[in-house]
């Protein structure tokens, strides 16, 4: 949340933190130096996030924490902003969408910060206006570079008890833009995937850069946080594959690796009438339709790695819009939810080694929604 509350600075937006409750607050040190004056510790969650007179209340504890500080924070009367993925498990979607459903609850926004990214509104308005007429099929892409992988298998989230797992906590994104797109529910999915880098018989001879910069720990680990990724005993894949059908026969491939020399995020989106290549590394995007002899139609977007492309303050603005009543926040409470149970389902595929049939479980989401 040092992260978010400082993009809210850079956004525009004026505001003082009533306090905060976290046990072990890592990112305190960041919102020091941005001038961000933290507030009180408050001694529980349940003072943190059900005291009124507040504009917001922001969640950004580790994942598994979610379900149960958005349970508390939604008997109050304050909006909440919590991180993605919105929750962990099956289970917590499943209550969460009731609770939604079946009770009164503030308004509630999800950190699916691609939503908000520019480019991402630009490929969503191609399609949505029909420039690649009916989409077929879909290759995406999600390769970081290795501190970035290293970070991953020190931090928290090398645990399944605590993240849920790699594909849920750093490509709910991409699932989440890629279902709209596709324009329909995931029907059947499989996968494969394990741990190929980060792990003790595949430590390179050498732990720095050709520059002569140390490699793999740069990025400090945060909570509960290990030293060594290369033995730091995680059990979430640190390379995984999908391929997801979706209901109306759209087909997606997905291939992510989290230690890669080239770095790359990349949609390529096939339609009956055109074809468009999404490039949200060096935020590019090229379309051109099935007939068109001329150049594809091009679009350079600025690059700021430290961002996401300027998405971070893209969300902010989003957020002050939808907090002031000026617009509606551009993902929902069940584009998260249901962005996340794609995810779950890829996972129990992955477990399994079988192709998992989403039927059941998006028949049970509709009845804990009441639909």
């Amino acid at each position: 949340m040092g992260a978010v509350l400082s993009v809210l600075k850079a956004a525009g937006a004026r505001f003082s933190v009533d306090g905060y409750f976290d046990p072990s607050p890592v990112g305190l040190d960041r919102l020091v130096k941005e001038g961000i004056h933290p507030g009180k510790a408050f001694p529980s969650v349940e003072q943190a996030v059900m005291s009124g007179g507040r504009d917001l209340v922001l969640i950004g504890s580790p994942n598994h924490l979610h379900a149960e500080h958005l349970m508390l924070a939604l008997y109050g009367q304050t909006p909440v902003f919590v991180e993605k993925p919105i929750v962990r498990t099956e289970s917590e979607s499943y209550s969460l969408a009731q609770r939604l459903s079946r009770e009164a609850t503030p308004d509630l926004y999800v950190g699916l910060v691609l939503r908000s990214a520019p480019i991402v509104r630009e490929i969503l308005s191609i399609i949505r206006e029909g420039h690649l007429g009916q989409i077929v099929s879909i290759d995406a892409t999600e390769h970081l570079p290795p501190e970035h992988g290293a970070y991953l298998a020190r931090n928290w989230r090398r645990k399944r008890e605590w993240g849920g797992s790699f594909l849920l906590d750093k490509v709910c994104h991409d699932f989440d833009i890629l279902g709209e797109i596709a324009g329909a529910r995931a029907e059947k999915v499989m996968s494969f995937g394990g741990r190929g880098i980060f792990r003790p018989d595949r430590e390179p001879p050498a732990r720095s850069y050709s520059n002569g910069e140390a490699a793999y720990e740069s990025w400090p680990g945060g909570w509960a946080a290990t030293g060594d990724a290369f033995r730091s005993a995680s059990d979430v894949t640190d390379h995984q594959t999908a391929l997801v059908q979706y209901a109306n026969g759209v087909q997606l491939s997905f291939h992510s690796n989290s230690s890669t020399a080239l770095r790359e995020r990349r949609w390529y989106i096939a339609g009956t009438q055109g074809t468009l290549i999404a490039d949200l590394v060096r935020n590019t995007v090229m379309w051109r339709r099935s007939l068109d002899l001329s150049p594809p139609v091009r679009r350079q977007y600025d690059v700021s790695e430290i961002d996401h492309n300027g998405a971070d303050v893209a969300m902010a603005l989003d957020l002050i819009a939808a907090l002031t009543g000026n617009a509606a926040f551009p993902v929902s409470a069940y584009h998260a939810i249901e962005a996340g149970m794609t995810v779950m389902a890829i996972d129990k595929a992955l477990a399994t080694g079988q192709v998992v049939d989403c039927t059941t479980m998006w028949t049970t989401l509709d009845a804990a929604m009441g639909v």
